[in-house]
C-alpha cells in the first residue's frame, strides 16, 4: 500500500462495497450485479488524486474480503491508505444502488454495526493528519453513530490546532438520521470549517428558508471562510467576506447517475482552493466554482460514483476545448 509522508489532503469516512444490477430489471429480478466501491470521502479522495493532489484516506474497515477490495482499489488509484484501521470482529459495509428511468437512483444501505460506525475518538490520532495541508469531512460519517460524530469533531479540532484548513460537505442522508439530529450536529461543526459546501436543500434544512444570498451570509457569520453553494442546474455561487461570485452551470444533455456528483464538485472546488487559498480572490473563487460545476456535471454521465472522474490532463484539455465530450 502506498504511504505518503506528506499529503495535500486527509479525508475521514466510510467506504462501502457497492453492488449494482447489470441489467434493467432492477434488484428484485436481476440475477447479476457489478461490484465497485463507494463513499463520499473516498470519492473525493479519488477525484483529488486524479487532479494531481496527494490524498490520505482514513477509516475503519472489517478484516474481510470487502475491506481488502476497498483498500486495493483506493491504493490502485494512488490514495494513501496506510492509516486505515482493520477490525476483526466488525464487517465492512455494503450497499445496493438501483437506477431507474426516472429520478435519482434508489440506494439500500447495509451499514448498521459496520466497522467504521464503531470508530471512537480514542482511535483518532495526530499521525492521521501529519504532513497534511487540508482536512475534508462530510456529514455522512457523523450520521453513523454518536461516537463517529465525536470522532469527526476530534479530527477537525486537531486539524484546526495544527493549522490545517478544513472543508465540510453536509451531504445530508435522511436514511441515516433525522433532520433534527443532522441540524444539531452539522451546525456545531460549521464553526470549525474554512470551506462549507452545501446544496440549497441542505442549507434550508440547516437554517430554514432564506434567499440564496442570505444563505451565504448566514454560514459566513457561523465561521466558514468560504461558502460554495450548489445550485443544481443553475450552477453554483460562492461567498467570501465582501465577495459573491456566481458560476454558470456546465450543461449536459442527459443524466445517467446523479450519485457522486456532489463529491466530484467538492474535488473540483478543493483542487483550486488548495492552490490559491493563500490569496483567494474573486477570480480564483470563480475558477474553483467553474471547475466544480464541470466535474459535478460530468459525474452524472457515468454509472458509478467515481469511475468517470477526469484526470488533470483530461480536465485541462476539456477546459481548453481540445477534448470532445461524447455523451
Amino acid at each position: 500500500m502506498q504511504q505518503n509522508s506528506r499529503v495535500d489532503v486527509v479525508t475521514l469516512g466510510e467506504s462501502m462495497v457497492l453492488f449494482q444490477p447489470t441489467g434493467e430489471k432492477g434488484i428484485k429480478y436481476e440475477p447479476l450485479f457489478t461490484k465497485s466501491l463507494a463513499g463520499a470521502e473516498s470519492n473525493v479522495s479519488i477525484g483529488l488524486t486524479r487532479l494531481g493532489k496527494k490524498v490520505r484516506w482514513v477509516s475503519k474497515l472489517g478484516k474481510d474480503p470487502f475491506g481488502d477490495f476497498i483498500l486495493a482499489t483506493l491504493a490502485g488509484e494512488g490514495v494513501d491508505v496506510s492509516h486505515v484501521i482493520r477490525d476483526e470482529q466488525l464487517p465492512t459495509a455494503v450497499y445496493f444502488k438501483e437506477t431507474k428511468s426516472f429520478g435519482d437512483p434508489t440506494v439500500y444501505y447495509y451499514r448498521k454495526n459496520s466497522a467504521v460506525s464503531h470508530i471512537q475518538p480514542s482511535d483518532v490520532c495526530i499521525d492521521w493528519i501529519e504532513g497534511a495541508k487540508h482536512l475534508h469531512v462530510t456529514g455522512i460519517t457523523p450520521a453513523l453513530s454518536e461516537n463517529a460524530a465525536a470522532s469527526v469533531r476530534k479530527i477537525m479540532e486537531l486539524a484546526e490546532e495544527k493549522g490545517l484548513t478544513i472543508s465540510l460537505d453536509p451531504n445530508l442522508r435522511r436514511k441515516l438520521w433525522s433532520e433534527e439530529e443532522a441540524r444539531t450536529v452539522l451546525l456545531s461543526l460549521i464553526p470549525l470549517c474554512d470551506v462549507f459546501l452545501p446544496g440549497v436543500e441542505e442549507a434550508e434544512v440547516l437554517v430554514g428558508p432564506h434567499s440564496i444570498e442570505d444563505y451565504g451570509k448566514v454560514f459566513l457569520e457561523m465561521g466558514a471562510k468560504v461558502v460554495a453553494l450548489k445550485l443544481g442546474e443553475e450552477g453554483s455561487i460562492g461567498f467570501m467576506e465582501g465577495k459573491t461570485v456566481q458560476a454558470a452551470p456546465y450543461v449536459v444533455h442527459q443524466v445517467i447517475d446523479t450519485v457522486g456528483a456532489g463529491d466530484a464538485f467538492a474535488a473540483g472546488f478543493l483542487s483550486v482552493f488548495l492552490d490559491e487559498q493563500a490569496d483567494m480572490t474573486s477570480s480564483s473563487l470563480e475558477k474553483a466554482l467553474s471547475r466544480a460545476n464541470v466535474l459535478g456535471a460530468l459525474a452524472t454521465q457515468f454509472k458509478g460514483d467515481w469511475e468517470g472522474n477526469l484526470t488533470l490532463e483530461e480536465l485541462i484539455a476539456l477546459e481548453s476545448g481540445r477534448l470532445a465530450v461524447k455523451r
